[in-house]
């Protein structure tokens, strides 16, 4: 069967085969594979034969132990993820060499499926953050077998060099048991949906290796598929070596290159047993200001945005490029989601911080119709991860997020397909608080402010100054779901919309009836009351309680 018939047939009777939890396992395609389809330009992660849609949760990087695993089943839970994202270190598993434990993979795989969750593991192997830190000992301290890169001085780096044969060997090795374990364990059930690769690869503090193996391989032709992806910043020659082509680019651009393909030799190898989609996922360069040449300044060589293309020719088995977003400003996270979703790689953010002002921007994200989103650090270990993500931990890390779960968790499969068909849009209330407009189709657009009471326009001579609780900083947000040409799911918090024509059809429109209910376990809509009145006369008001709404307007 054709990929495009298996999406099409999946959707056939989705509201009757799958629970609202989205997490039991219909009768049919219960056992096959998770994989990537895409359709005009979007993407849509197919799990059990039918779109997902991941609300996960990343936890703490040392979380990944079956004693510390008590400490993540309740943040979970509380959260109301579907999906949790944890390492396995290659230290972890192969403490000595040729000598694999895979018991906490066990464990992990069987806890998930006790608490109904799915996973995506993280391959903590030669790069970590860009360091080898999760290496076992017999590699990241044996520099002779296994090299460190060299630095323009010639100074070792503290970084594993992707020209080392016996490094890649001995990461592939351990990669490959990996998958074949998941084979051995979950190729019936599909526990394990997504595998990331390495982690934040590239290098700070020198643009590339400058070892000899490295340094002939610079000094050589740049390989045509790089061609055919990726064009110069500047008008340079056509072909040629990776400087006579990329010119001061060259650098950063041919390290890109290097570890891209060092991580398809690896994904190639263990999807050959066991085929998962796999993702590399990147420490951002600033994505608000001109690409310029790496001036030490962030983690040359790993998947920036202006280095995709290089990933896309030489890492063909790596689904996703992913970005991991630790700022909290709304342009930047705009401009980021902006350069990572394109019509040839589908938006994931695999990494986002847990602070409360990032709770917003999962509208934005799951509006946006990406795969997932996953804030990090998602466990009760007592560990803050401020200043890049919240100085509280415990209960009141998880609540801002888990409000928002919940809703989208209530009608998760219904959204990943609606997602699948370019049905949603969503927004996230910006830093500067102004009214934002969002276009559905050609027929509607809806008007979106902030700092709303719900009762009234703030434009009244006497209206008051004072703001509604809770709205001290940017905290809201819409998603907007078009169902059909005059009908909307609308699920949001801390907004006030208004619906408008984007014709000129008719005398005039209005709301033909604003439902406000949740959907059942077999996916159908249960009205729980119709909003009229005072609830709609003033725009369509949500509070910081987040809401399912089904709306209907009409033309008179």
């Amino acid at each position: 069967m054709s990929k495009t018939l298996r999406y099409l047939f999946a959707f056939i009777g989705l509201p009757a085969l799958f629970a609202a939890s989205g997490l039991a396992c219909a009768a049919v395609g219960a056992t096959e594979r998770p994989h990537l389809v895409r359709i005009d330009g979007r993407h849509t992660l197919m799990v059990d034969g039918a779109p997902f849609v991941m609300l996960g949760a990343q936890v703490h990087n040392s979380s990944n132990y079956p004693e510390t695993l008590k400490q993540v089943w309740p943040a979970v839970k509380d959260m109301h993820a579907n999906t949790v994202e944890v390492p396995v270190a290659w230290e972890q598993v192969e403490p000595v060499e040729g000598q694999f434990d895979f018991s906490f993979v066990d464990t992990l795989v069987a806890q998930a499926r006790e608490h109904k969750v799915r996973l995506v593991l993280l391959w903590f192997g030669t790069w970590k953050n860009t360091g080898p830190s999760y290496a076992p000992e017999w590699v990241k301290l044996n520099n002779r077998r296994f090299p460190r890169m060299v630095d323009k001085d010639g100074k070792l780096s503290y970084c594993l060099s992707p020209f080392g044969d016996e490094t890649l060997k001995a990461d592939k090795k351990a990669f490959v048991a990996l998958m074949g374990h998941l084979k051995k364990i979950d190729s019936t059930r599909y526990t394990v949906i997504v595998v990331q690769v390495e982690n934040e690869v590239g290098t700070y503090g020198t643009v590339r290796d400058f070892g000899p193996k490295a340094q002939a391989a610079f000094e050589s032709a740049v390989p045509q598929a790089v061609l055919a992806h990726k064009k110069s910043p500047v008008a340079l020659a056509k072909t040629g070596t990776w400087r006579e082509v990329y010119g001061d680019y060259a650098d950063e651009y041919f390290h890109a290159h290097a570890i891209a393909s060092y991580i398809e030799e690896i994904a190639k190898a263990g999807r050959a047993v066991h085929d998962l989609p796999m993702y590399v996922n990147n420490a951002l360069r600033d994505s608000s200001t001109p690409v310029e040449p790496w001036k030490n300044n962030f983690s040359s060589g790993g998947p920036t945005f202006d280095a995709i293309d290089i990933y896309k020719a030489a890492a063909p088995h790596i689904d996703i490029a992913a970005p991991d977003i630790y700022s909290q400003d709304s342009a930047k996270m705009t401009a980021t989601l902006d350069l990572f979703q394109r019509a040839d790689n589908a938006l994931m953010v695999p990494e986002m911080g847990n602070a409360a002002e990032y709770a917003r921007y999962v509208y934005l994200i799951l509006g946006r119709g990406a795969l997932g989103v996953a804030p990090f650090g998602i466990d009760y270990t007592d560990y803050s991860n401020f200043p890049l993500g919240s100085k509280v931990t415990g209960k009141p890390m998880v609540e801002p997020f888990a409000k928002i779960y919940a809703v989208f968790g209530s009608m998760q499969r219904q959204w990943a397909k609606w997602a699948s068909e370019g049905r949603t849009y969503g927004l996230a209330e910006g830093d500067d608080r102004k009214d934002q407009t969002l276009t559905m189709g050609n027929k509607w657009t809806a008007t979106v402010s902030f700092r709303e009471w719900q009762f009234g326009e703030r434009s009244w001579p006497n209206s008051t100054k004072e703001v509604p609780l809770g709205t001290e900083t940017p905290n809201g947000g819409v998603s907007i779901a078009q169902t059909a040409d005059d009908e909307f799911i609308v699920v949001g918090q801390n907004a006030r919309l208004r619906f408008d024509s984007a014709s000129k059809e008719g005398n005039g429109w209005m709301y033909a009836r604003v439902e406000e209910g949740h959907f059942d376990a077999s996916g159908q809509w249960v009205m729980e009351r119709n909003w009229n009145g005072d609830q709609t006369d003033w725009g369509i008001n949500l509070t910081a309680n987040p809401r399912i709404l089904k709306i209907k307007v009409a033309r008179y």
